[in-house]
């Protein structure tokens, strides 16, 4: 008796793992939204459109406050990614990222990096440069602004802190862009 039950229970199992792995395959196949993604969507090409008004507030209001913000990078190739990837590992330079191609935002139009241009006109990197001389970092400020306007920033992370980056994931992981699911483009 308990020989049969055992088998029984082995064959439910068997059926039920076959018609969760048929639906995912099937799901992953259909092109449809799902409230605010887009499956299957392909690589985007510029900056999703809220990332790109709201990349623009942010220069905006940081001159308003007297702060030349410089946009450094954007969209990013999946080759350019893996470039950046190589940079201190393969090829010369310092590591910049710990994201291959396909693993950073920024390969799906959702981040960007800056900098400051200082008063000499130069591109600056410096978080305690203090360029409109009220007592507090420009980079600092700059970080504020874009926290208010909805951004992440990779200063913030615990393992590998991205002074210059900035992102809005609208809820997706890496693993669901991958994937092909895109956030709503309200154009």
């Amino acid at each position: 008796m308990k020989v049969n039950i055992f088998i029984w229970f082995i064959i439910l199992s068997a059926c039920i793992l076959f018609v969760v792995l048929y639906l995912e395959k099937e799901g992953s196949n259909i092109n449809q939204n799902e409230g605010n993604i887009e499956r299957n969507a392909e690589m985007p090409e510029e900056l999703h459109p809220i990332v790109e008004r709201k990349k623009n507030k942010l220069v905006d209001q940081a001159e308003k406050q007297g702060i030349d913000v410089v946009i450094t990078e954007g969209i990013r190739t999946i080759e350019r990614q893996n470039e950046l990837y190589e940079q201190g590992r393969s090829a010369e330079g310092n590591i910049v990222t710990y994201a291959k191609g396909g693993e950073s935002y920024h390969n799906y139009g959702l981040a960007i990096d800056f900098a400051l241009q200082n008063q000499d006109g130069n591109v600056i990197w410096d978080t305690s440069y203090d360029g409109n001389e009220n007592g507090k970092s420009d980079w600092m400020e700059v970080v504020d602004i874009a926290k208010d306007l909805g951004f992440d920033w990779g200063g913030d992370w615990t393992r590998f802190k991205d002074f210059p980056h900035l992102q809005m994931d609208f809820g997706l992981s890496i693993y669901e862009l991958k994937q092909g699911k895109r956030p709503d483009d309200p154009r």
